[in-house]
């Protein structure tokens, strides 16, 4: 009913306005920027102080927290929350000073629950997403994860979003609910990741030999661990070579960079020792007696 009543007032001062003739509605707006210009203007600037005022108090705010070694995802979620939280109370404050009735305006958010709360509820859904990433701690800030399509390095994890960035420095926003109830692949999470590469030879190397250059290579990388013990083996007998499998022990941070070192100097060494690699060919046989025929 009071929603109703508000929606009834305001239409009947449009109907007014609307019956008005131009002088009349210059000096109807004369007067109101007279009686609440003055307090229109000291509102907008005490919006801006304190907007500079929560900026400081949130800035002191993390600094008090990074003295305490507070873990760096939480810092910045509650960086994000405290910021939010007063915010509200600033802006609820200044509609205040401004005299809005917030009785009415709950009047009209409650006439309109149902609609709001759809429209809320994806963001109330990334909200508690936050929370349970929070809790439950599936991944930090610094981690490198994936997830559906999308990987990157966990930049910030914010009330409704968390950041990532790409390897190739692009900027992708998750919604936290969608993280927070798919699945997902944390790269970062171990200390230890193996590296699985496979390598194939021709049916005329020695595969005796072939091993031994590959545990040779193996054994005097300086990046990869001795325990586990490094595997070298044959992984199958493909229709145009022999595969290896190189299986090796490595801190998480140098997967990659023992990865692509080791694609590097198979193949240096693979050259120096005249191990052939196959690759993709096609042998053309051509009858004689097709030959003779189209003479």
């Amino acid at each position: 009913m009071a929603g109703e009543n508000i929606t009834e007032t305001v239409s009947q001062e449009i109907s007014k306005m609307s019956r008005m003739s131009p002088e009349l509605l210059f000096e109807k707006f004369i007067d109101w920027i007279t009686i609440n210009g003055v307090k229109l203007l000291v509102g907008l600037i005490i919006i801006s102080i304190g907007l500079k005022i929560i900026k400081n108090v949130v800035k002191h705010f993390i600094k008090f927290l990074e003295k305490r070694d507070v873990d760096v995802t939480l810092r910045r979620f509650l960086q994000s929350l405290i910021s939010g939280a007063l915010k509200a109370v600033l802006f609820i404050g200044i509609l205040g000073y401004w005299d809005v009735k917030l009785t009415g305006l709950a009047a009209i958010v409650a006439s309109g629950g149902v609609a709001i709360g759809l429209a809320l509820q994806g963001s109330l859904s990334n909200f508690a997403g936050g929370f349970i990433i929070l809790l439950l701690r599936p991944f930090k800030v610094g981690d490198y994860i994936e997830t559906g399509i999308y990987g990157g390095t966990v930049e910030q994890i914010g009330l409704f979003y968390t950041n990532l960035v790409t390897i190739d420095n692009k900027l992708i926003l998750i919604p936290n609910g969608a993280l927070s109830n798919g699945s997902l692949i944390n790269y970062s999470a171990k200390s230890q990741r193996r590296v699985d590469l496979s390598f194939s030879v021709g049916y005329e190397n020695n595969l005796p030999h072939v091993k031994e250059v590959l545990k040779e290579i193996v054994d005097n990388h300086p990046s990869i661990f001795k325990d586990p013990t490094p595997f070298v083996g044959v992984n199958a007998h493909g229709p145009s070579s022999i595969d290896f499998v190189v299986r090796v022990w490595c801190k998480s941070e140098d997967y990659w960079p023992i990865h692509f070192d080791l694609l590097e100097t198979v193949k240096l060494r693979f050259d120096e020792e005249n191990i052939t690699i196959p690759y993709p060919q096609m042998d053309l046989h051509v009858r004689r007696s097709d030959l003779i025929d189209k003479k």
